[in-house]
């Protein structure tokens, strides 16, 4: 899967229906952990393609939240996003906002990081380092039983995700800690310039 979207395109389409630092944020935390997946999975000519999933996944989410997945082909044709591009973008809404499933490994991918990375991210903001890099296993799975805690992230979705790649949970919480590990400095630095 290749893409003729840039990066800069990418972004700026995310930033014109995107002012929450929170969502811009989030934007850039699922694009650095997708290329990190797509690295780990061997998916090597395609680290571009996972990442602009990631950094745009959520593109009609903040201006658009009862369109939210629906919106997305409209809004991504802005910057003609090949069909693949919009496809996997749609599917990590499965059986939430739409019935696209995903079947891509990619697409897989994103529909159980996604969610993951908002509970690990918050997660993270409660420690004392507010980083990522320190985080265990073990405290993130208490925050997963933990209902209450990060609320909105549904832990259903979660566990759906990891049970499309056919992981354990353990798997998909500590490949998406250490996705997240690897990117949050860069992101960290990016959000300083686009804030």
């Amino acid at each position: 899967m290749k893409t003729t979207v840039t990066r800069l395109e990418a972004l700026k389409l995310l930033m014109k229906y995107n002012k929450e630092p929170f969502h811009l944020l989030h934007g850039l935390t699922v694009e650095g952990v997708m290329k990190w997946y797509a690295d780990e999975m061997g998916y090597l000519d395609e680290v571009e393609f996972w990442g602009l999933a990631g950094l745009l996944h959520d593109v009609d989410f903040e201006e658009f939240p009862e369109e939210h997945c629906k919106k997305a082909p409209e809004l991504l044709a802005e910057i003609g996003a090949e069909e693949e591009l919009v496809r996997a973008i749609v599917s990590h809404g499965y059986g939430i906002c739409v019935d696209v499933k995903p079947e891509h490994t990619m697409e897989k991918i994103l529909f159980a990081a996604d969610e993951l990375t908002g509970l690990i991210g918050a997660a993270a903001r409660m420690r004392p380092s507010k980083s990522v890099l320190d985080m265990e296993i073990s405290s993130l799975k208490k925050k997963f039983k933990d209902k209450k805690f990060a609320a909105g992230c549904s832990r259903d979705v979660i566990a759906k995700g990891a049970e499309a790649l056919d992981w354990t949970l353990d798997d998909l919480f500590e490949k998406t800690i250490l996705a997240m590990r690897s990117c949050e400095e860069k992101v960290n630095l990016e959000m300083e310039t686009l804030i």
